[in-house]
């Protein structure tokens, strides 16, 4: 079973959550008794994928507005 924390006490405590989230453990987040999200640590870096690595463009990455007035 999930925990479920208030979006307010997240916020007041984010700190403890990280933490716990590192451990292992995860959380829905509610807001007005509704869920709103899910905080968990990922399983493996094999979810995530490199996309784009901006880095290799130029070095330490681009700004942001530049890449967006490209579009």
């Amino acid at each position: 079973m999930e925990n479920i924390v208030g979006l307010k006490e997240l916020r007041q405590n984010v700190s403890q959550y990280i933490a716990d989230v590192k451990k292992g453990k995860s959380f829905i987040v509610v807001r007005r008794s509704k869920p709103v999200f899910k905080i968990s640590s990922p399983e493996s870096e094999e979810q995530w994928e490199t996309i784009v690595n901006f880095t290799d463009i130029k070095k330490g990455g681009i700004v942001i507005n530049d890449l967006l007035s490209r579009l």
